[in-house]
């Protein structure tokens, strides 16, 4: 018996992260930016301060999302491993952010290096939620830095992993829920409690993808000249002290193999938080940004090769699983 759908899905992975290193996000029509206005438009009607309106409004979107992908997978296997495959790739590509992430860090890094602060403030928003007109320099380079440290995990490696595990429907479904942890998953006043089940859900749906982030950031830090001890030191005694249980594994890992050191004051929309110290290095610089986005292109194309191989060991232990009922 032929493990069709493990190669096909594996394939779809592929190209798919090719299609995003040559185009970048699709220029129009993006459907990740569709998904975030209907999720508004729903959000405008339904929004309650419970927990349970919350939760039907996630489970609402994201049901739709994944139902969505399964019929168009069954569609799809009906015209063979090739129809599959352009699928997978065609939604991976949609998903992804991965080539944007790394190209606005480096854009971050010329206009830093340019003392354009006018303008690195202006693009700030497109990385992160923080208050970019109360950042210095070095606020906004620290900023940068960790935003693309945890998105090089939401951005790229939960759609190719969660594609590994469940074809088209996973990617859509992961990249719902991690579109609306960032609409509504916010301690402020108004999302603390509709918020809630988004924010806890993204958590959960990243547990694998930030540890296979983190793995792949120790591994490759003597890319970038560092020391894959240092970025296991971090990970081991700084990443349970973050908020979140998988950005602190994907900041701390990139903090200790660039040699810099995250965290602190983080200044968000909604108000402050004293962020933990993430890394034992020095302050980070514009450089460090531009390592940084560097580090993030190497862990996307990697978690992608793993991601492949999972998608094909996933499909022979199915077929396994098969033979033997």
């Amino acid at each position: 018996m032929k493990n069709r759908h493990g190669r096909s899905r594996a394939a779809g992975l592929v190209l798919g992260l090719a299609l995003d290193r040559i185009f970048g996000d699709p220029r129009r029509f993006h459907p990740v930016a569709g998904f975030g206005r209907a999720a508004g438009w729903l959000e405008r009607r339904t929004y309650r301060d419970d927990r349970f309106s919350g939760t039907l409004h996630v489970a609402v979107l994201v049901g739709g999302c994944v139902g969505l992908g399964a019929l168009a997978s069954g569609v799809a296997r009906r015209q063979g491993a090739a129809g599959e495959a352009a699928l997978v790739a065609l939604a991976t590509w949609a998903a992804l952010g991965g080539t944007s992430l790394a190209d606005t860090g480096t854009r971050m890094a010329r206009l830093l290096e340019d003392d354009q602060i006018e303008g690195a403030r202006a693009l700030l928003p497109s990385l992160c939620g923080r208050d970019p007109s109360v950042l210095d320099a070095t606020g906004i380079a620290r900023a940068s830095l960790e935003s693309v440290a945890e998105n090089t995990s939401d951005a790229t490696v939960g759609v190719v992993f969660w594609g590994a595990v469940a074809g088209a429907p996973g990617i859509l479904g992961y990249r719902a829920v991690n579109t609306l942890d960032a609409m509504i998953g916010y301690r402020s006043t108004k999302y603390l409690r509709f918020g809630w089940f988004a924010a806890r859900l993204d958590d959960v749906v990243n547990l694998g993808p930030a540890r296979i982030t983190g793995v792949l950031t120790v591994v490759l830090a003597p890319l970038l000249g560092g020391r894959p001890s240092e970025s296991v030191r971090a990970w081991r005694t700084d990443a349970s002290r973050h908020p979140s249980p998988n950005a602190g594994v994907a900041e701390a890992t990139a903090a200790g193999a660039l040699g810099i050191r995250l965290g602190g004051r983080t200044e968000y929309a909604h108000g402050v938080e004293i962020r933990p110290t993430l890394g034992s290095g020095r302050e980070p610089t514009v450089s460090d940004l531009d390592r940084a986005a560097t580090l993030s292109t190497l862990v996307q194309v990697s978690a992608t090769a793993v991601s492949a191989v999972l998608a094909v060991a996933i499909g022979e232990a199915n077929i396994v699983r098969r033979s033997r009922t």
